[in-house]
C-alpha cells in the first residue's frame, strides 16, 4: 500500500481550515479563562489559607487531591506541583479509595476534590467518607448548589463552561480551566510558604532547573584545606612548587594569598609555561611577582551559572571561590560547571 504524499491531503478539510479551526480552540479556551477569573470570590483565598495551615512546615497534613476521568488526570498534575513546590501532597483515586485506600487520609489531611459537574458518583461517596473523618474539603465544580458543592467545606466555582469540543462534549475547556485554578492554588500556598529558589533546587536536584540553581559551593571540586592549599605572595615560585600536593584529582592553578589571609592572585599552568619563556630564574622570582594579581573571582554563595558566565566571557578555565571577606575557599574550575549541563 502506498503511503500517501506528505502534500496530498488524505480528507477534505483544508490546512487553511485545521489552521483557523485551532486557532479558535485556543481563543475560546483563552476567553473562558478570563470569565473564570473574573468569578473567583473570597473562596479561593480561604482555600490557599485553609491548605497551608494544614500542611505549615510544623503540621503534618497532606493535600489529597481526587477525581474520575479527565478530572483526575488534572488532579495529578495538580498534586505532583503542590509536592514539588514544597506542599506536601499525593493523588487519591476515588474508586481505589472507597476499596481500601481510605488509609491514605488522615484527619490533619485537606482534601481538593475535581468535578465539573460536581455528581460525580465516586466522589460523592468519597465526601461522605472525609466529612465522617472529618478531614476539611475543597471542591473545584462548576454549580455551588452540586451535591460536591454543598458537602464542601470551601467550593471553588467554575461557572457554566461551554467546551471547545465541536460535539460540546468532550472536557476540553472546563479541563484548562482546573488546570488553571490549580495552578493558582499552588502558586498562593506557595507564596505564603515562601519558597524560595534554593528550596525549588532541593526538590529538583537531577533537573535542569535544580541544576541552574546550584550555589557554587556546592560544585567547587577543590576545597582549601581538603584538596587544595593556598600559597603566600611572599613565597618564592620555587618554594610554591614544592609544597606537598594534596591528595585527589590535580587543580590547574595555584592560590595566592597576602599577609592578611585575603586573596591576592593566581598562578595557573598556562601563567608557569609563559613565565619559563620569558625568563630562566622565573623559579627564584617571588609569587607576588609572577602571579596574576586581583584576578576573577566568585563568591561561594553565587549560582554556579554565574561562574561559568564569568569564566565564558574572560576565557579563563578556573576561578577562585571566595567568602564575603574576601578570603578564599575554594577553587572552581570549568569542568566543575560543565559536567552540569546547565547550559541550554
Amino acid at each position: 500500500m502506498q503511503t500517501p504524499s506528505a502534500d496530498v491531503p488524505v480528507h477534505s478539510i483544508s490546512s487553511r481550515q485545521l489552521l483557523t479551526d485551532a486557532q479558535g480552540v485556543v481563543r475560546s479556551e483563552a476567553a473562558t479563562l478570563l470569565q473564570v477569573a473574573e468569578r473567583l470570590d473570597k473562596a479561593f483565598p480561604a482555600a490557599i489559607e485553609l491548605i497551608y495551615r494544614c500542611t505549615g512546615t510544623d503540621l503534618p497534613g497532606t493535600v489529597v487531591v481526587s477525581g474520575v476521568g479527565k478530572s483526575g488526570l488534572a488532579g495529578q498534575r495538580i498534586s505532583a506541583s503542590f509536592a514539588s513546590t514544597g506542599t506536601p501532597s499525593h493523588f487519591l483515586h476515588p474508586v481505589e479509595a472507597l476499596h481500601g485506600d481510605l488509609g491514605r487520609v488522615r484527619r490533619t489531611d485537606v482534601a481538593l476534590l475535581l468535578s465539573y459537574g460536581g455528581e460525580t458518583d465516586e466522589l460523592t461517596r468519597l465526601m461522605d467518607h472525609l466529612k465522617r473523618v472529618g478531614v476539611p474539603t475543597i471542591a473545584i465544580t462548576s454549580r455551588p448548589d452540586s451535591t460536591l458543592g454543598r458537602l464542601s467545606d470551601i467550593c471553588i466555582v467554575l461557572g457554566a463552561i461551554e467546551e471547545a469540543c465541536p460535539l460540546r462534549l468532550a472536557p476540553t475547556t472546563s479541563i484548562t480551566c482546573m488546570n488553571a485554578l490549580g495552578d493558582a492554588l499552588v502558586l498562593g500556598v506557595m507564596s505564603l510558604r515562601k519558597f524560595s529558589a534554593e528550596d525549588f533546587a532541593a526538590f529538583h536536584p537531577a533537573g535542569s532547573l535544580g541544576r541552574k540553581l546550584l550555589r557554587v559551593r556546592e560544585v567547587m571540586s577543590f576545597k582549601i584545606g581538603e584538596n587544595l592549599s593556598v600559597v603566600s605572595e611572599a613565597m618564592t615560585l620555587r618554594q610554591a612548587m614544592a609544597m606537598e600536593e594534596l591528595p585527589g584529582r590535580r587543580a590547574g592553578a595555584m592560590i595566592v594569598i597576602n599577609a592578611q589571609g585575603l586573596l591576592a592572585g593566581i598562578f595557573t599552568d598556562g601563567d608557569l609555561r609563559r613565565r619559563l619563556r620569558q625568563s630562566a630564574n622565573v623559579l627564584d622570582m617571588p609569587m607576588r611577582e609572577v602571579m596574576t594579581a586581583n584576578p576573577k573571582r566568585v563568591d561561594a554563595e553565587a549560582l554556579a551559572s554565574e561562574a561559568l558566565a564569568l569564566m565564558n566571557k574572560h576565557r579563563i578555565d578556573e576561578l577562585p571561590v571566595v567568602d564575603s571577606q574576601n578570603r578564599p575557599v575554594g577553587l572552581i574550575d570549568v569542568q566543575d560547571v560543565v559536567s552540569l549541563r546547565i547550559v541550554e
